[in-house]
């Protein structure tokens, strides 16, 4: 014989406890509604319970808490700027894009313009935001009258350290923040502030001081980058006016020391070349003329003129003169040698007058020649004069033309130095024409007006939040139990969680039989066509053929733990199949409670030890049961014994003469967790029927106690569930027979 141990105690499944098998309602992999429906109706106190002390939780504090007042300012960034001055600000205007107006929201929030709104406002005087200058009320003021009597200061009295003055200023900045709530409005510009306080006029007065301050602190902003602005430009200014001045005296020391003076911006040794060239182009002209004019006279002469031709002979007034005294001579020798003839000493006069006067002509030419002779030759040292001091001053320029190199360099960086003073002193004087003419990126649209209504509490919103906050917990508790019922209630959970056969379902009796005064085993006596009656008949049939192709006719009862009822299920299987005529015998194999002879109200000397060890035979401890005519062998009072006598040759032949003469033979045994006797019989017996109490034994229980008939040769014929409440039942059980019975109930016979 081999036990069939489930294979979910190894390998949870969704089944598994702590799973939400139950709950998740899933039939084939699709949702069954049918099946959450009733894992909700079952659980309907507990749900009703939960969702009416959350929901009224939430009324009271709904109406204990503190009205509050919300007030609103709107704020516009204004891409629009009045051009007062066509002046280049120091801090530009803000881009009027998405990122700009999301940063000036974040801007609205910061704790520093928090800071400024606490000290303008003197709200760290304020009880809202500063608890320790609030009044003691309660319990507190009596503590605080309590220590006045003894001298004791009271808390806003006590002298605080810097560093809880710090974190006191840090909590009131903390509270202000709490209420302050910024939102921009949609993807325009607007910028809503708003305030929320237990004043009306303090919520206005606070979000209008957030809007100015806000405000306020763009133009401080502007006014201090543009001050600052000023300042470096003037410091900057002093640096580059003395950078410029250092670069031009070191120009002009430069051309001094290369002698690179200049006139009307123009070099002087170029005006210098420039004269003498002009004055070697005159004195050359004046050498060739002369030397023409000389050339001339001399060529004349050569030709044998007597010079009078001469072109400064013709000019010069000496020459002139003596040939007007020639003619006068010329003409009275021409009288004489008329008059008075050759040898006359007036003609020989005249005519020595005539020669002498002809000596002095050509005297007087000879010196116009070489007075020509001395003008060319002093034009042409004149020339060459120039013609030196002309190479002079060449040589000069090339040397000044080599300085000029470096003279360039600190000319162009000392026109770099001026340029860039003269770029810094224009913007300098723009930037302080800019100050006290800031404008802000910012304006007011509205201020925020005093609320005549509250906005906190908002009761329909709190009690329709509450009343969601109800479901969802009452929705939650039913799941958590859900989650945590680790218990087994339908056939689908003992074959699916348990992977083992489901063999019955043993109903409580007061939940079939309501008004019965009859224990259980003398109902079904007294009502064999009954529904409670009919259960034990339909778990025997289960029994029976749990194992195809063999007689079933030794079974154990047994149990993972105590108080499952296995004996009153034995003892109810017995007379039901004892009333149909079976011989039937019930032994009791529970050493430590004897629950059968309980059962029986009976008290026997001897029993099934005393059978084993052979003191008595087997007719005479067996006790009928009048009732039902089923035999019992029962445990006598005094016979408990530390021994193993289930796993003796005893108890092996006992067994085999009860199964020659018996149709069944129903063993009570012990619970199987606590006791090892189980373990030791069930082997021995053709099925073993394993109870569970409905909703109450944990599966993991169930699973231990199969995990110890491992490896027995045990043959767990299944799972019957005892002690049912078909009323619940029909809550839990969809799809199992239970789930049904109010529709069969009347069926059966009262």
């Amino acid at each position: 014989m081999n036990v069939h141990s489930p294979a979910s105690a190894l390998e949870p499944d969704a089944y598994a406890p702590g799973g939400t098998g139950r709950l998740a309602g899933l039939v084939g992999g699709q949702l069954d509604l049918r099946r959450l429906w009733l894992a909700f109706r079952r659980r309907l106190r507990l749900f009703l319970a939960v969702a009416g002390a959350v929901f009224l939780a939430a009324i009271l504090l709904t109406l204990s808490a503190t009205p509050k007042y919300t007030a609103t300012a709107n704020v516009m960034l204004d891409t629009r700027q009045e051009n007062v001055t066509n002046v280049e600000q120091v801090l530009s205007g803000l881009p009027a894009d998405s990122s700009v107006v999301d940063t000036e929201v974040e801007i609205l929030k910061s704790r520093q313009l928090a800071e400024r709104v606490v000290t303008a406002l003197k709200l760290d005087r304020d009880p809202e935001f500063n608890s320790a200058v609030a009044k003691p009320t309660g319990l507190k003021a009596v503590a605080g009258g309590i220590a006045a009597l003894f001298g004791a200061k009271a808390p806003s009295q006590v002298a605080l350290s810097p560093i809880e003055q710090q974190k006191q200023h840090e909590r009131i900045v903390d509270n202000v923040l709490g209420g302050l709530s910024i939102k921009r409005a949609g993807l325009t510009y607007i910028i809503n502030v708003s305030y929320e306080s237990t004043s009306p006029q303090k919520a206005a007065q606070i979000a209008n001081k957030f809007a100015e301050l806000y405000l306020l602190e763009q133009l401080e902003a502007k006014f201090d980058a543009t001050q600052q602005a000023t300042g470096w430009l003037n410091t900057r200014l002093s640096e580059l006016r003395g950078q410029v001045l250092a670069d031009e005296a070191a120009v002009q020391q430069y051309k001094i020391a290369n002698n690179l003076l200049s006139a009307s911006g123009t070099n002087l040794t170029e005006s210098e070349i420039s004269n003498y060239n002009q004055s070697l182009t005159q004195a050359q002209a004046q050498v060739a003329e002369d030397q023409a004019r000389l050339n001339t006279a001399r060529a004349q002469l050569a030709r044998g003129s007597t010079g009078e031709d001469v072109g400064e002979a013709l000019s010069s007034p000496v020459i002139a003169k003596l040939r007007e005294q020639r003619v006068e001579v010329s003409a009275r020798v021409a009288d004489l040698q008329g008059r008075y003839g050759e040898r006359h000493p007036e003609m020989l006069k005249a005519k020595r007058e005539l020669a002498d006067i002809d000596s002095q002509i050509s005297g007087e030419i000879q010196r116009i020649i070489s007075n020509l002779e001395a003008k060319v030759q002093v034009a042409r040292q004149r020339a060459g004069a120039i013609g030196g001091s002309l190479g002079g001053a060449k040589g000069t320029l090339a040397a000044n033309n080599r300085a000029m190199v470096g003279l360039n360099e600190l000319q162009r960086k000392a026109d770099a130095s001026r340029t860039l003073y003269e770029s810094y002193l224009n913007r300098y004087k723009e930037t302080s024409t800019q100050q006290g003419i800031e404008q802000s990126d910012a304006r007011v649209v509205s201020k925020a007006k005093i609320p005549t209504n509250q906005s906190a509490p908002k009761v329909p919103l709190n009690l329709a939040l509450g009343l969601l906050l109800a479901l969802g917990a009452g929705v939650g508790a039913v799941t958590l139990v859900e989650m945590l019922d680790s218990g087994l209630t339908t056939a689908e959970d003992v074959e699916r969680r348990l992977e083992s056969s489901y063999l019955g379902a043993v109903p409580l009796l007061a939940t079939v039989a309501e008004g019965s005064n009859l224990d259980p085993i003398d109902y079904v006596v007294a009502k064999p066509l009954s529904s409670f009656s009919e259960s034990f008949r339909s778990l025997r049939t289960s029994v029976a053929y749990a194992r195809l192709g063999e007689p079933v006719k030794i079974v154990a009862v047994t149990s993972s733990l105590p108080g499952e009822g296995k004996t009153t299920t034995s003892m109810c299987l017995a007379r039901t199949a004892a009333i149909q005529g079976l011989r039937v015998i019930i032994v009791d194999c529970d050493l430590r409670r004897r629950s059968v002879n309980r059962l029986l109200k009976a008290e026997p000397a001897i029993g099934l030890l005393e059978v084993l060890s052979g003191d008595v035979p087997l007719q005479q401890a067996t006790v009928v049961d009048e009732a039902s005519g089923a035999h019992v062998l029962p445990l006598a009072k005094s016979s408990y014994t530390p021994k193993d006598v289930f796993g003796t040759a005893a108890m092996d032949r006992l067994l085999q003469a009860l199964r020659a003469q018996y149709d069944l033979v129903v063993l009570d045994t012990a619970p199987v967790l606590p006791v090892a006797d189980t373990r030791v019989l069930a082997p021995k017996a053709d099925a073993v029927v394993f109870l569970t109490r409905w909703r109450k034994t944990p599966q993991h229980a169930v699973e231990s106690a199969f995990r110890l008939f491992q490896g027995t040769g045990a043959h767990i014929a299944g799972v019957a569930l005892t002690q049912m409440d078909m009323k619940a039942q029909t809550k839990y059980g969809y799809g199992d027979p239970g789930y049904y019975y109010a529709e069969y109930k009347k069926y059966y016979a009262s």
